[in-house]
């Protein structure tokens, strides 16, 4: 029961969030890029900084973030990650690395995961990323740019996305 209050109180601010985005820089050219991934359905990083090399983008013009449910008992070395634990009743972040992640102004960002997800939703709501691209299913509110192509499918998806920069003039 307290996890479906919390899950509202999420989509609530998730909801001003949206309202508060600034879209003046959308149509800048793309130099960094950052990815919010649900490590459930992926978690092969390295795909994605291959990925992101065929777009003429260094290693480290490239932030990857993840989400994982539940935080393990052992102590992690990847700072680059956050679980539910890390978000309060109020939907308010309370991760640094998280924190840091979200301020970082990303020309593009891609929310690489399936459907609507409500921690990362937020996450994808609150961060400063000018142009944002997602998933066919995920909720269209969020990003400008929806590419309908399976997550298991990443040479797809890169294809894809190339493409779509390509003729927006981003690359």
């Amino acid at each position: 029961m307290f996890e479906k209050l919390k899950r509202k109180s999420l989509q609530k601010q998730t909801q001003k969030n949206i309202l508060k985005r600034d879209l003046s820089y959308v149509n800048a050219p793309v130099k960094t890029i950052g990815f919010l991934i649900d490590e459930v359905s992926f978690n092969d990083f390295e795909k994605l900084y291959e990925f992101s090399k065929t777009l003429g983008i260094q290693r480290k013009d490239v932030k990857v973030f993840s989400f994982v449910p539940y935080q393990k008992k052992a102590p992690s070395l990847r700072q680059d990650q956050i679980s539910n634990k890390d978000f309060s009743w109020g939907g308010v972040v309370k991760n640094t690395s998280a924190q840091e992640f979200l301020k970082t102004p990303f020309d593009v960002l891609v929310g690489y995961y399936n459907g609507t997800h409500e921690f990362l939703d937020l996450l994808v709501s609150e961060s400063k990323a000018r142009f944002k691209v997602g998933v066919v299913g995920a909720d269209e509110r969020l990003f400008d740019l929806l590419i309908a192509v399976e997550l298991s499918k990443t040479e797809s998806f890169k294809t894809e996305l190339k493409k779509y920069l390509t003729v927006l003039n981003k690359l």
